[in-house]
């Protein structure tokens, strides 16, 4: 039974991973922190990349589609 739930309590951190990542249809970055600081990461799009500042937990960055890429940039915010 313990087993059990050890693999229940990982499925939200299997669903939502530190940094970027995609669904099926949208694209997020999840700042993984406990600081609570708030960080610029480099979102990477088809055009010119921007810059945006994130803060603790999972940001929504757009249609999967159109969002290549995202990482963080050394800086806080």
């Amino acid at each position: 039974m313990l087993g059990l739930a050890s693999a229940a309590s990982a499925t939200p951190a299997a669903m939502n991973p530190c940094g970027f990542y995609e669904t099926g249809s949208d694209a997020y970055y999840n700042h993984c922190t406990g600081d609570g600081s708030r960080i610029i990461i480099e979102v990477e799009v088809w055009g010119p990349n921007y810059e945006r500042c994130v803060g603790p937990g999972v940001s929504w960055l757009g249609s999967a589609g159109k969002i290549d890429g995202a990482h963080y940039v050394g800086r806080t915010c």
